[in-house]
């Protein structure tokens, strides 16, 4: 079994969120600006692209961003020989979601069929 030591994260998001997740150790990132006129297309390559790499074993992306990917999502958690987990973040605070744990909670038993404790 991995350590936590051995687990690689990649983040896919705007500048703000990529330097933030860099100054918490992420070195995998992939930086797009939120006005560019290709969005939609540059955020389903950078995770077909973080997909494919075996080594990279959790993939962030912000939640309004997973509107353009959702059918590689599925796509990642059908394949069982695939072991990336893609999960998505808040991109800003939201109102409906001021439940943190809970929503996170929900998450992972949607995601992995059982809640998880720490």
């Amino acid at each position: 079994m991995k350590s936590m030591k051995d687990f690689k994260i990649a983040i896919i998001g705007n500048k703000d969120q990529t330097t933030l997740m860099r100054l918490a150790g992420i070195d995998t990132y992939e930086s797009i600006d939120e006005g560019d006129h290709d969005l939609r297309g540059k955020i389903r390559k950078t995770l077909t692209e973080f997909s494919r790499d075996r080594s990279i074993e959790i993939i962030m992306i912000p939640g309004n961003w997973m509107e353009h990917v959702t059918d590689i999502v599925q796509n990642i958690r059908r394949d069982k020989k695939v072991t990336t987990i893609v999960i998505d973040f808040p991109a800003h605070f939201d109102p409906e979601k001021r439940d943190v744990k809970g929503y996170y909670k929900a998450y992972t038993k949607n995601l992995i069929g059982f809640n998880v404790e720490i």
